[in-house]
């Protein structure tokens, strides 16, 4: 009984003494040196002539060691009075980066730190930033960096100056990337859609050699997308790992489990019961044409933007897409796509982080929907789409959040810029000559998201320099803006019997007609000097002179491959066109590039290709079409004849032609020795005919179909992709030139 009224009695007391605490009339602060008395009061929001009890000191310690100011503080009341003693953080009067000389990695450093110039020094801070110069330094590839602090302290001033002191030591370099597991794919295809790269000495200006965390992230994703895209609907990277190497390089591995391919089975779309399903009848067919075909991301993709563009144009703002996928036996899959409308919202207000060079209105601009807009998620991810295809963001971050009311959402964007600049170096050696050439590209100039490109080509006759200046949504439109100033020499006496130089600018705009449509219309004009041999005949020789001609050209490009590179299905038309607005021979140019690819069968990767080219040049006031203006045969279209030396010749000169037509066959071939994976073996069929000649009806032009067919091979080697061909002529004139062999060696770095 004694016991249980001791332990109430002590209960009760530490209540009360929590309870009811000390009246303060009074305030003193000991110890601090920069801060004032009144400041101190306010941060710890104390008052007079208040009671205090524990938990009211406790708050005020907290409210006090919030603000970073103080390394210790002690609290005590004694006669109504608060005695705060302290011992205040010293500022970081500043902060010092030695061992690196790049001066925007060193600017990046001290933008990465949490401690700033005159901001409170915290220990613990500090050595986490140590851990943050380390993570960022890696990004860079200096995985093998040493970092000191050190600190010179100024006691009167309670200050202090913070010096880092980095060896960077050497970059590591990836010596090579190799792939485990259940790939299906060989490891040659796999490295060329990952964006690290394997160290190689022409290789020493770009940043892919070097090992990158962010990068080898992205690497992940681009191989999942791979093969998702070539039916392997259950690919799991199970993991990338690097393994370290004797001299400062390392191994990158990455683990993949492939999985088996996989097949559309059943695909639906569910519509809400108020949508008209006439509007929709487009997207079923599409849908039905799916059944048996093998598994892809890019075709699920394809089929939800011809939803959004339904939805868009029938006004469905507010409505959500669900895709649900159901695997069936036999690696097949049941795929329903359900239309839902959803609650409305609308976009209060737009905020953009992390920009430090590039203009707030270049990402901006990219929004297709706009602050006081209804909130569409297929607009949403479109825009998106649209700052990541500027290609100067390394990370954007999207987040969206419930603004002042639950109808309102507040979308942040956050992003992390990437170096924009590229210097590029290359030589080629082939049969047909040596080429060398040198750019120099920037694709945020003034961080407007305006591109840059100079570049120089120098062959064994013809000299190149250009200028392209392209500057993305001009004016506020979704319209590219480019202008390009360009000088080519051609000295071609020898063979076809002319020379020429040309100067030339031009000035137009691309821009997205419909839904994979390009439309580009440009204005250019040129200074042409053109000399003839001293045996051209005297329909040539009349040419000689010089020209001043200003053309409208305009092109159509209408692309639906499944991707850009390493393309498996799909086709791409492209239509130009050179219109003459002032021109002595006024000379029209039509072209005309249908290309369509297709795995040739569903358990291959065997790959065809079909390509129709044809080209016309005529004069709209009956003149003869300028001989520096005739068409030649695409080296590329037709292999086993020399470039250029096919159709009309005057004179012993190859005078080219006023029509050209060339149709292309070839499919690629399983690897025949997969011991040997950097080879790769194609077949093809080439076919081609130029004719036309309208200053001399003594020439022979006609028609004649020229062919061939062969064997293709690709070589990786050390110092640059090596192409050969084989080719057996089928069909050709006897004055026709043949090459049955031909190679190329070159690199671009």
């Amino acid at each position: 009984m004694l016991k249980n009224l001791l332990k109430i009695t002590f209960l009760l007391f530490l209540f009360l003494s929590n309870s009811f605490g000390d009246v303060v009339n009074s305030v003193d602060v000991l110890g601090n040196k920069r801060l004032s008395k009144e400041s101190i009061m306010m941060f710890g929001k104390i008052n007079i002539n208040k009671d205090y009890t524990n938990d009211d000191l406790n708050l005020i310690l907290k409210d006090l060691y919030s603000t970073d100011f103080f390394k210790q503080i002690d609290l005590s009341i004694k006669d109504k009075k608060l005695l705060i003693k302290v011992l205040e953080n010293p500022i970081i009067e500043d902060i010092e980066i030695n061992g690196v000389k790049n001066k925007p990695l060193q600017e990046s450093l001290l933008a990465v730190l949490s401690l700033k110039n005159r901001k409170p020094y915290i220990e613990l801070t500090q050595k986490n930033d140590i851990i943050l110069i380390k993570n960022f330094i890696k990004k860079s590839g200096y995985y093998f960096s040493d970092i000191k602090v050190s600190l010179v302290n100024n006691d009167t001033q309670n200050s202090v100056k913070l010096i880092y002191d980095i060896v960077l030591g050497e970059r590591a370099k990836i010596r090579n990337i190799s792939f485990i597991g259940d790939k299906k794919i060989k490891d040659k295809k796999l490295r060329n859609i990952i964006t690290s790269e394997e160290s190689q000495f022409w290789k020493f200006i770009s940043n892919k050699i070097y090992l990158d965390p962010g990068r080898i992230d992205l690497d992940k994703r681009l191989l999942k997308s791979y093969y998702k895209n070539n039916g392997y609907y259950s690919v799991v990277i199970e993991d990338s790992f690097v393994e370290f190497q004797d001299d400062k390089s390392f191994k990158l591995v990455f683990k993949i489990n492939a999985g088996e391919k996989f097949r559309f089975n059943k695909v639906d779309l569910i519509l809400p019961g108020d949508f008209d399903k006439k509007h929709f009848v487009k997207i079923n067919k599409k849908l039905s044409t799916l059944k048996d075909k093998t598994y892809s991301l890019n075709r699920i993709d394809k089929i939800l933007k011809e939803i959004d563009k339904i939805a868009l144009l029938r006004k469905y703002e507010f409505i959500n897409a669900d895709l649900s996928e159901v695997v069936e036996n036999n690696n097949k899959l049941n795929i329903s796509i359900t239309i839902n409308e959803s609650e409305k919202f609308y976009v209060e207000k737009i905020n953009i982080f992390g920009n430090q060079y590039t203009l707030e209105e270049v990402i901006r601009n990219s929004f297709i929907v706009d602050e006081g807009d209804p909130f569409n998620e297929l607009l949403f991810n479109k825009s998106i789409n649209n700052i990541k295809s500027k290609n100067i963001f390394k990370i954007v971050e999207p987040t969206i959040k419930t603004g002042s009311t639950t109808n309102f959402k507040i979308i942040d964007i956050r992003v992390e810029e990437k170096p924009t600049g590229e210097i590029s170096l290359g030589a080629g050696v082939g049969t047909s000559g040596t080429t060398a050439a040198f750019g120099v590209k920037e694709n945020n100039f003034l961080g407007k998201g305006i591109n840059l490109d100079t570049n120089l080509q120098v062959s064994a006759s013809t000299i190149t320099g250009q200028f392209v200046y392209s500057r993305p949504n001009f004016n506020y439109t979704d319209n590219t803006l480019y202008t390009s100033l360009a000088s080519t020499k051609t000295d071609s006496l020898k063979d076809f019997g002319y020379k020429t130089s040309n100067t030339g600018f031009s000035i137009g705009t691309t821009f997205e007609q419909y839904e994979n449509l390009y439309f580009s219309p440009e204005i250019a004009t040129a200074y042409e000097k053109l000399e003839t041999s001293s045996t051209a005949s005297k329909f040539l020789k009349k040419q000689e002179g010089s020209y001043t001609d200003i053309y409208f050209n305009h092109s159509l490009n209408y692309d639906l491959r499944n991707q850009r590179y390493q393309t498996t299905e799909g086709f791409r038309n492209v239509f130009q066109q050179d219109i003459p607005l002032v021109s002595e021979n006024m000379e029209i140019i039509n072209s005309f590039q249908s290309t369509f690819y297709r795995k040739l069968f569903l358990s291959s990767d065997m790959i065809g290709r079909a390509t129709f080219y044809a080209k016309m040049a005529n004069s709209l006031n009956n003149s003869d079409v300028r001989i520096s203006k005739r068409l030649y045969v695409p080296e590329n279209k037709l292999r086993g004849f020399e470039s250029g030396k096919i159709g009309p010749i005057d004179n012993k000169d190859f005078i080219g032609g006023n029509y050209v037509s060339t149709i292309n066959l070839s499919s690629s071939l399983p690897q025949l020795l997969p011991s040997l994976e950097f080879l790769d073996f194609s077949i093809f069929y080439d076919a081609a005919n130029i004719w036309g000649v309208d200053y001399d009806s003594s020439i022979d032009d006609s028609s004649a179909v020229r062919s061939s067919t062969g064997l293709a091979l690709d070589v990786l080697t050390p110092i640059g992709p090596l192409n050969f061909s084989f080719s057996k002529v089928i069909t050709k004139k006897s004055t026709d030139k043949t090459q049955s062999f031909r190679f190329n060696l070159g690199t671009t770095f």
